[in-house]
């Protein structure tokens, strides 16, 4: 089925048959012809396909109605997403077992590529500089998808040596919230942004002086709250509530965190898991395979 966004496209190629610019008519028809391919790869990458540049196609896509390369592919991924199966959206019920793992494959990629077209560096420094600066940081989800991200940002930043906690229960989030305090900072983390039992605790660290940081879709009554929000959109999933490609982006977002904050750390962090690697080497763990950080440096 054809999409609306694609509809645009040839709707707009046969409108404009004989006097739109050459090159944009090219990149425009390679979109049109593979969809997919052209959501999957960078805007570099459909440039050097369409033998153009990439201002050439925020041309293109500004022809369409978009304000920027970012909501183009926003919306070509949603629209995308309406079509597919009740076992996955882009696999069907004859599909062999390599189209299974190809097209899951491909749809696991497209949302991590998705990401960096949505996330606003701004929010992401803000965001570092907060987890870096706090006293202390308490990590909060809800929901099946992110039940295990608040652990997994904990383990991260206590091994930088921030002082931080993970809380997955209702309750204890709402202790959490009446415990903290001006300069620490509550990590919401909810694909949904709905759940009542979180936004209290929210709204109750809020009251407590406390820096709110939320990591849901734009618009929630979640981002509402927050003082800083990581906002970021997936298709819906025809299985889950909320997806694996929702978990996969989330997880690409506490890698770009990480990341940010060990910058941030310098040094010292450097030292720091160097020191677990050496505790952990004692014991006869496994850590023989495991590098050490290091920023490049010969």
């Amino acid at each position: 089925m054809t999409t609306p966004v694609l509809k645009q496209i040839a709707d707009l190629l046969a409108d404009s048959s004989g006097t739109m610019a050459a090159a944009r008519r090219e990149t425009l028809q390679i979109v049109l012809s593979d969809p997919e391919r052209a959501l999957n790869e960078s805007f570099e990458a459909l440039a050097e396909r369409a033998n153009t540049s990439v201002p050439t196609i925020m041309r293109a896509v500004r022809e369409l109605g978009f304000a920027g390369l970012r909501e183009f592919k926003l919306a070509l991924a949603q629209e995308l997403a309406v079509s597919g199966s009740p076992l996955h959206r882009r696999v069907q019920l004859h599909d062999d077992t390599a189209q299974v793992v190809s097209k899951v494959i491909k749809s696991a990629a497209a949302a991590v590529n998705g990401v960096q077209a949505q996330l606003s560096p701004q929010a992401l420094e803000a965001a570092a500089d907060a987890f870096v600066a706090a006293q202390r940081v308490d990590c909060w989800c809800v929901g099946a998808t992110s039940s295990f991200m608040a652990a997994d940002m904990q383990a991260r930043l206590f091994r930088m040596g921030l002082v931080a906690n993970a809380y997955l229960d209702q309750h204890l989030q709402l202790v959490s919230a009446a415990t903290l305090q001006a300069g620490s900072v509550a990590f919401a983390i909810s694909h949904v942004g709905g759940m009542p039992s979180l936004l209290e605790a929210v709204e109750v660290a809020r009251g407590q002086g406390a820096t709110v940081i939320a990591l849901t879709q734009a618009g929630t009554p979640l981002a509402k709250l927050a003082d800083i929000v990581i906002a970021i959109q997936v298709p819906d999933d025809p299985v889950m509530h909320v997806g694996t490609e929702a978990y996969l982006a989330h997880l690409t977002v506490l890698e770009v965190l990480t990341v940010l904050i060990a910058q941030r750390l310098g040094d010292s962090v450097v030292q720091r898991l160097a020191d677990v690697r050496k505790v952990l080497s004692t014991h006869g763990l496994d850590t023989r395979h495991h590098p050490l950080l290091n920023w490049g440096e010969s």
